[in-house]
Formats: C-alpha cells, sequence, structure tokens
C-alpha cells in the first residue's frame, strides 16, 4: 500500500515538473518579451497610413511605366508603384477623400462608358466590389478590360430600360447616351423608363441613389453663371430637348422617390467633361477638335465660335460623385469646371497642344445651341468640400495622347484618368 502511495507521488509530480518546465524555460529566458514584440510589430506596420497619390501623379506614373501590354494591369496598381518603376502593395493604405472604409457593393449603370468606367477604376481602387450594368450602346468592353481578372468586379450586357434585380448598397446610374449625334433616339426611355427601373430598385433593396443630370437643363440660360436654384430656360420641342428634357423628368422622378418614399437620392449636374476613353466621334466639341487635328481635318466651329463653355477633367468629377455618394446632402449640385473658355479659345488650346497649324472652319450654327454655360459650384465647395483641380492645359494632353494610341496604335499607351 505505501509502495503505491509513494508511487501515485512520484507520477503527480512528474506531471506537475513537465507542466511546469514550459513555464520556467519562457520565464528564466524572456521570451514573453519577445513574443509581445513579436505580435506588437506586424500591428504596428499594417496600421500605418500611406498618403496616396493626386490623380493626376497616377496618371504621369501609369504612363512611365515599362508596359508593353497594359490592358491587363489594373489601374489601381498605378497607385502602388514606386519612382523605379516596381510594384508595392499598400495593404494600409488611406483611402483618399476621407471616404467611408467599409467596402460597398456598387452597381454603376452605363459604366463601360466614358464617364462610367473612369468611376469603376476609383471604387476598385477603394475597395468595393462594383457590378458594372451597360447594353454597350455608346460604351466599350475595351474601357474594362483590365478588370475582367479582379474577382470584386462583375460586367453584365444589360439596358437599363429592362427592369433588373441585384443586391447592392449604391446605385450610380449613369447610363445614357451624352451625344448630341447619338442621344435623340433613345434618351427619352432610358431617361424615364431606365430611371424608374433603377429606382424601383433602389426601393426595393434598400440602396442610396446617385442619379447623374445635365447641365443641359438650364438650356440655353438667362442666367449666368448658373445656379442649382436656376429653373432653366428650355424648349421642350426643340432637337435637343429629348436630351434636356430626359433628364429634367430623371431629375423630378428622382425627388418624387426620395420625398414620397423616402428613398435616399442625390443629384448631380455635370458640365463639359473630357478626358481619356472619349468616343472619338460622338459629335462632343473637345473630342471633335481633338480627333480632327490628330487627322489633319480642319476643326469644325458651329456659328460664330463666341459661344461659352466650361470644361472640366474627368478625374475631377469623377471625385465630385464620390464625394456627392458619400456626403448626406441630396442635391442637385452642380459639377464642372468653373473656367469659361469661348469655342474659338478651346480651338486655340487644342492647336497648341497638338498642331499650331491646324486649320479653324466655321459652318451654321445648330439649333437651340446655348449661348453661354458656366457652373456656379459655391455650393459643392461648401457642402462637398470638392472644386476641381486639373486645368484644360493639363488635361487635354493627357487626351491627347489616348487618342493618338486609339487613332494611330503608338506604343505609348494612353494615360487613363483614375
Amino acid at each position: 500500500m505505501r509502495q503505491e502511495t509513494v508511487r501515485i507521488k512520484q507520477e503527480t509530480n512528474a506531471k506537475r515538473f513537465s507542466i511546469m518546465n514550459p513555464i520556467r524555460y519562457m520565464l528564466r529566458e524572456q521570451r514573453i518579451p519577445c513574443l509581445l514584440i513579436g505580435i506588437a510589430i506586424p500591428a504596428l506596420l499594417f496600421n500605418v497610413s500611406i498618403p496616396l497619390p493626386s490623380s493626376l501623379q497616377v496618371e504621369q506614373i501609369y504612363d512611365s511605366l515599362p508596359i508593353t501590354d497594359s490592358t491587363l494591369i489594373p489601374r489601381r496598381i498605378a497607385y502602388e508603384v514606386h519612382a523605379k518603376g516596381s510594384y508595392n502593395i499598400n495593404i494600409g493604405g488611406r483611402i483618399p477623400l476621407g471616404l467611408k472604409t467599409k467596402s460597398q457593393r456598387v452597381l454603376v449603370t452605363g459604366g463601360a462608358g466614358f464617364v462610367g468606367s473612369h468611376l469603376v477604376d476609383r471604387l476598385l481602387a477603394r475597395g468595393d466590389s462594383v457590378i458594372v450594368v451597360d447594353n454597350f450602346f455608346t460604351g466599350r468592353k475595351d474601357n474594362l478590360l483590365h478588370h475582367l481578372r479582379n474577382p470584386r468586379f462583375e460586367l453584365m450586357r444589360h439596358d437599363v430600360v429592362e427592369p433588373l434585380l441585384l443586391e447592392v448598397d449604391q446605385i450610380y446610374h449613369l447610363a445614357c447616351p451624352a451625344s448630341p449625334i447619338l442621344n435623340k433616339n433613345r434618351d427619352h426611355k432610358t431617361n424615364v423608363v431606365g430611371t424608374l427601373n433603377m429606382l424601383g430598385l433602389a426601393k426595393r433593396i434598400n440602396a442610396r441613389f446617385l442619379l447623374t443630370s445635365t447641365s443641359e437643363v438650364y438650356g440655353d440660360p438667362l442666367e449666368h453663371p448658373q445656379v442649382e436654384t436656376y429653373w432653366g430656360n428650355v424648349n421642350p420641342i426643340g432637337v435637343r430637348s429629348c436630351y434636356d428634357e430626359g433628364k429634367r423628368v430623371a431629375e423630378t422622378l428622382t425627388m418624387d422617390y426620395h420625398r414620397g418614399l423616402n428613398i435616399e437620392v442625390r443629384i448631380a449636374r455635370i458640365f463639359n467633361t473630357y478626358g481619356p476613353r472619349m468616343c472619338l466621334d460622338d459629335g462632343r466639341v473637345v473630342s471633335n477638335f481633338v480627333a480632327q487635328a490628330l487627322r489633319k481635318e480642319p476643326m469644325t466651329v458651329y456659328g460664330d465660335g463666341l459661344q461659352t463653355r466650361s470644361f472640366q477633367y474627368v478625374s475631377d468629377l469623377v471625385e465630385g460623385l464620390m464625394r456627392l455618394m458619400e456626403g448626406e446632402h441630396v442635391g442637385p449640385f452642380n459639377l464642372g469646371n468653373p473656367s469659361e473658355f469661348t469655342i474659338l479659345e478651346l480651338a486655340k488650346v487644342v492647336q497648341e497642344t497638338i498642331d499650331p497649324n491646324a486649320r479653324i472652319e466655321f459652318r451654321p450654327n445648330t439649333e437651340d445651341d446655348p449661348h453661354k454655360r458656366k457652373p456656379d459650384i459655391s455650393r459643392a465647395k461648401e457642402l462637398l468640400g470638392w472644386k476641381p483641380s486639373v486645368s484644360l492645359r493639363e488635361g487635354l494632353p493627357l487626351m491627347v495622347s489616348d487618342f493618338r494610341h486609339r487613332l494611330f496604335g503608338d506604343q505609348k499607351y494612353p494615360i487613363s484618368s483614375v
């Protein structure tokens, strides 16, 4: 009996020793401080915020990269490039604009188009999941090729005049041909039926809805510059009325859903915008002049060329749209560059950028062409903290590089804006 008791005590002491031995070892060799330091260092590194470059700096960096097939490299990598051309993934980088850090699921209608594709670039770079819906009437798949391998990106061929059911947090409704040549045939359906469908979707899934309206709601304005409270001067039966009145109806529907059904909505009134990925021959003045000058054709000026416009670079517009969506104000907000140019002055800037010997050809003016167009952006400055930062002389060469590549196949990859 005594021997059995001794044996049990010895086994108990052996177990206690086996448990306490590692603890004594860690205390003796100071392993606990080393363990804590090992945890603290990665935590510190992953929480360091690295400021991102501006959109214009990103464009210049991206253009300098030695890339032979840039369509396979996402635009977001431009934010991760060092001056020597090497890549460094910035996992803990701070999101620009002070936007919400929570990843969103975002629907962009017309996302294969000029503005939409640049917006998609920014949303994906921010870490959101993006669904693009486009019928490719004016949008181009080439604008989105660099995202096809991104698991957070989806592309659907769909016309918004047909109902759609998806689960998203935000809806950017950009679908609508803005070309004065193309928008006469289907704008009424896109602006009315398409907007109704997207508002209905926002209602069903409780998503925030942003409508991209236009400065054309002001028509040929009698106030200058135009403020958001100005009701406009629009010919309801003119050749431009399909687009002008269509957008006015879209604004009405959006506000009705907001007031009557408590849907979260935002309204942006976009002024003339230019940049890479514009359609080459869509009839808009900047793309017309650039394409004509590059082709050695005379630049076509309608009327006397003294009518004025304001031109904003696409990255500035995308910044404004994102600030509006993430903000707490419904709008409408004018988003445009208040620097005003006559059409002749624009032609001179294009000559300086492309060919000083480019000719100008005058033709009769089109019907209902606005004489003056300039946004008052005081409201956007105050409530959104937004103002354009890229001047016409800074942004136009970036657009020219893109057009030159698409027209003549230069090896230099066209610069994107975002």
